[in-house]
């Protein structure tokens, strides 16, 4: 049983490759030159290398704010979906006010809020926590490094990541519902049969299995972030688009210079996407 448990797969492989070989995606070959001709471009012609080493600054801040607020929103999103199947109606209301709230908002009005108007309030709900551990006299030496939060104190990067991280929380949040109720009702009932209590069979069985469902739509998303993330330009955050606005503006050379932002934007979302199709090939073969 084990034998062939590892023999299918390995078959399966072979097979998408063969069948990769009979029909080469042209597409990508074409995208694969194009990137070269562009790639030769940036080495040969000085301005276009002057250019290159201007907007790459930017691609750790890039990569940075896509990463950290994407982790956060799965968190997020995922808290979300339990809330939104839980037999709790009072949960059930909260989360589906969050969920209709949040998605109906276009996110560059969320993240000039957030920046603007959150980040005030942020500030005074932790000065508030902190007043309370110092009028209760316990942990006094944290209540007062609480209090004493400022505004500034949150950088405009740590709120662009605030923004986005809430932002896409709400579409997670309906991708994790999906996969939940994609599992059949009788592995929950099966769970609860053997002692498990709602959280366990959450928890051991169907939590995994709806998580695996939703890798390939979790990977695109997170493509759909990366492109957002240069949203946060219009913050001032030092990103992949800032750094060539700022180029640009300086030197008039916008053809050249968005020429290069675009390029390095396509080889991340690309190479993302390359890797979402691998998984989803992957799971399909195991499967």
């Amino acid at each position: 049983m084990s034998v062939n448990a590892q023999t299918v797969p390995t078959i399966d492989r072979k097979g998408s490759i063969s069948s990769l070989l009979r029909r080469p995606p042209y597409w990508l070959i074409f995208i694969i030159i194009l990137g070269l001709i562009f790639i030769w471009k940036i080495i040969s012609d000085e301005d276009y290398t002057v250019i290159f080493q201007a907007v790459v600054k930017g691609v750790g801040i890039t990569i940075k704010v896509s990463v950290i607020a994407y982790a956060l929103s799965m968190a997020l999103g995922l808290l979300i979906a339990l809330m939104r199947v839980s037999h709790r109606r009072v949960l059930q209301e909260i989360s589906t006010f969050y969920v209709e709230v949040i998605r109906g908002l276009p996110m560059l009005v969320l993240l000039y809020f957030i920046v603007f108007a959150g980040a005030p309030a942020m500030a005074q709900a932790v000065n508030a926590v902190g007043e309370f551990l110092l009028g209760l006299g316990i942990l006094t030496g944290l209540g007062q490094a609480l209090a004493g939060v400022q505004v500034r104190d949150f950088d405009f990067t740590t709120r662009v990541i605030i923004a986005l991280t809430i932002g896409y929380s709400a579409f997670l949040s309906e991708v994790f519902r999906a996969g939940i109720e994609s599992i059949e009702r009788g592995q929950m009932e099966a769970a609860r049969s053997l002692g498990m209590s709602n959280w366990q069979a959450m928890r051991y069985v169907i939590l995994p299995q709806a998580v695996r469902r939703v890798l390939p739509p979790l990977g695109n998303n997170f493509i759909a972030m990366l492109k957002d993330s240069s949203l946060v330009s219009v913050m001032g955050v030092a990103d992949i688009t800032f750094q060539g606005k700022v180029y640009a503006a300086s030197t008039f050379k916008f053809f050249e210079t968005y020429n290069v932002v675009g390029f390095l934007y396509l080889i991340m979302t690309i190479g993302l996407a390359l890797a979402v199709r691998a998984v989803e090939r992957h799971m399909s073969t195991s499967e």
